[in-house]
């Protein structure tokens, strides 16, 4: 038996099982088969791969750190090979791979002590120093530290006499004395430091400085504690040691108006200031920089007053509305709230969030010292439709909470595109206002009434356009000089007769017709695999390619998969079609349930788009009806609610459902098919009586 280095309770080894997690390991062995699971390891970075990072554990063995264990996206992370990392080993499987985790401690001083792994000798200690005779340790008490250096006892009594006679010599100097030294020492700091905004540290870096703002986040690492501060001018983390994993200011909480002094350092290529002195400020004091930081927040998120991208009478009608937007988007930026951008999976709802994404992520990049900024405080997530239901709020509520809780993440901001523009919504947003979570909708179509009261922002026009043209507007008030960036994007989301200013603008972005018609077919393909991913980089590279040698290289390759399957579906469809005669106006039928593909491209959505179109000339309306639900598409002005609600006295067992009505989507009981369809053909066209009167 032996002392455990770090809290000198008997122990097997060098360490106890208690304080496994706080000390590192040099592993001196070469086989997989030597490590132990569990330990944390030095490692080397040896390369990158698709799935994750190699990393070297001593001289010989190598592991696969997998990206699932990183807290960041693997393309975010700034690391060179050569580069000292440091792991958990997590597991060594028979054929001699290596499962690695992450620690979140990154630093050598993160840990409490650390040893030498030789399979072949002892556990020996490792030194900060190069003599290699003292132990690694953040001394927590008198007795850890007689520990870790195991003195004889003549030594340990000697130094405890020693000790004794120091502190009896310190506390025969007067109190007033040692309060009065402390004060000057104080002061002296204090005048050495530098009054500076967060936005000017880049050129302090090695400088002592005084900052003054509100504590956004504080987070407790196994290391420092982890202070997010915020001014007028942006944000960074400020680190505070008290003890390693000791909660420093603990008195300090987020909200807190407070005035840090410390050196700015850079850490891992990130600004941070490491923590001196630490104050929180009252009364008149807290006032005057809230005061200060609110008003220049106010200002710095107020948007600049831009005419709109093209003359669109829709976009003007609510110009206002569309700064609001910009403006709660800015103000988010600058507070640290991360943005959710919630859009149907549309090409609509794709491209227009897209525009927002583009002129939000430099702002971000902007105000955010972090090198991976842009994935934590920016989200666009794809909706299954444009509906907002409870399943959806319940993910985000669930993801929103545990990265405040784990995080310290500020609640977000969300932003709907071309979705939550219909009652069905409404669940969605009172869950989102239980947390006071700000909303804002941006959408084309006809607004239901209770949305307008449910958001905080809404930008709903009065006149006929699509989402992305509103987007791209409130893109860029954001962010102007985006303007050139996203000014082709409106012209992308208009499956048919897109205005001619539009046109224009995107063919000075050098996109043609054919273009744009390619570029709308390839994010609409894109759209319908892995639904639920935002695809950001590939998104990006089919809108966004003006730099590359053949800026329509990937759009055009993937158009051409779009029409191929395009036209194979409409091939099969207009095979199966059926024509009913009803009060004097041609209805086409599908049977999209025998005729399509459950979960192939296209889907039935887009495919009775497209096959409406193309038979628009000979036909009022389309019925496609699948296992138990049915989608109708007309160009008549008809009122989807009101003809369900005609249906369900025609067919009352059917359970017929507005749900989706925004779609022209209606669902039924699967065992009622046929009677449901009778009855919708009949009330659809009792409605296109009514709108040809």
């Amino acid at each position: 038996m032996s002392s455990c280095i770090i809290c000198g309770s008997s122990a097997d080894g060098r360490v106890c099982e208690l304080h496994e997690e706080d000390v590192v390991f040099e592993f001196r062995g070469d086989h997989p088969n030597q490590l132990t699971p569990n330990r944390y390891y030095r490692g080397t970075v040896d390369g990158y791969a698709e799935f994750g990072i190699f990393v070297d554990i001593g001289d010989s063995i190598t592991g696969l750190l997998h990206k699932s264990e990183l807290d960041q996206r693997l393309d975010s992370i700034d690391l060179e090979p050569g580069d000292e990392v440091f792991v958990q080993v997590q597991n060594v499987r028979d054929n001699g791979n290596i499962d690695l985790g992450w620690s979140i401690r990154q630093s050598r001083s993160d840990f409490r002590g650390a040893l030498v792994d030789d399979p072949d000798g002892e556990e020996t200690v490792i030194s900060d120093d190069t003599s290699g005779e003292e132990p690694v340790t953040h001394t927590p008490s008198e007795s850890t530290a007689q520990t870790q250096t195991e003195p004889t006892d003549e030594a340990s009594d000697s130094a405890s006499d020693e000790e004794s006679a120091e502190t009896a010599e310190s506390t025969e100097a007067p109190a007033e004395s040692q309060a009065s030294e402390a004060d000057e020492e104080a002061t002296a700091e204090s005048q050495a430091a530098e009054s500076a905004t967060v936005d000017r540290l880049e050129d302090l870096v090695g400088d002592r400085v005084r900052l003054e703002g509100e504590v956004v986040n504080a987070r407790q690492t196994s290391g420092p504690t982890i202070f997010e501060l915020r001014d007028e001018t942006g944000t960074v983390e400020c680190a505070a040691f008290e003890e390693a994993g000791v909660r420093a200011y603990p008195e300090v909480d987020e909200g807190d108006i407070v005035r840090i002094e410390g050196h700015v350092e850079r850490r891992r290529g990130e600004l941070q200031v490491e923590t001196e002195a630490l104050v929180i400020l009252e009364d008149e004091e807290r006032t005057e920089v809230t005061e200060r930081m609110e008003e220049a927040l106010l200002e710095r998120a107020r948007p600049q007053t831009l005419e709109p991208l093209a003359a669109d009478e829709a976009v003007e009608s609510t110009l206002d509305e569309i700064r609001d937007t910009a403006a709660a988007i800015r103000r988010a930026v600058i507070e640290g709230r991360p943005v959710v951008v919630r859009h149907a999976d549309t090409a609509d709802g794709y491209v227009g969030a897209t525009a927002i994404e583009r002129a939000t992520l430099p702002l971000i990049r902007e105000h955010h010292q972090q090198a991976d900024a842009e994935y934590h405080y920016f989200d666009r997530r794809p909706l299954e439709g444009s509906v907002y239901d409870m399943n959806d709020a319940t993910k985000d509520v669930t993801s929103m909470l545990s990265n405040q809780d784990r995080h310290g993440e500020n609640l977000p901001l969300f932003v709907f595109v071309a979705a939550g523009g219909t009652e069905e919504s409404l669940d969605g947003f009172d869950l989102l206002d239980v947390y006071d979570v700000r909303r804002a909708v941006v959408d084309e179509r006809e607004i239901d009434s209770g949305v307008a009261a449910a958001v905080d922002v809404l930008v709903n026009p009065v006149s006929e356009t699509t989402a992305t043209a509103l987007a791209a507007n409130v893109a860029a008030h954001v962010n102007p000089d985006r303007q050139g960036d996203i000014g082709h994007l409106p012209a992308v989301s208009f499956w048919e007769n897109a205005p001619d200013n539009y046109l224009e603008l995107a063919a000075e972005a050098g996109y043609d017709d054919l273009d744009v018609a390619r570029l709308r077919e390839a994010v609409t393909l894109e759209a319908h695999y892995q639904s639920y991913e935002d695809k950001r980089e590939l998104i990006i590279d089919l809108l966004f390619a003006e730099e590359a040698e053949d800026p329509m290289r990937l759009a055009t390759h993937i158009s051409e998969q779009f029409r191929k399957r395009m036209d194979t579906a409409i091939e099969t469809a207009m095979a199966n079609l059926t024509e009913r005669e009803l009060n004097g106006e041609t209805v086409l039928v599908l049977d999209t349930d025998a005729y399509t593909h459950r979960y192939e491209f296209p889907p039935k959505p887009l495919l009775l788009d497209e096959l409406y179109r193309r038979n628009r000339d000979s036909a009022t309306a389309l019925l496609g009806v699948d296992r138990d639900e049915a989608y109708i598409r007309t160009d008549a002005d008809i009122d989807v609610r009101e003809l369900i609600e005609r249906a369900s006295t025609h067919a009352p067992g059917a359970g017929l459902d507005a749900r989706g009505a925004r779609e022209g989507r209606v669902e039924f009981l699967s065992g009622e098919r046929d009677p449901a369809q009778e009855a919708l053909l009949q009330a659809l066209a009792d409605e296109l009586s009514a709108a040809a009167v």
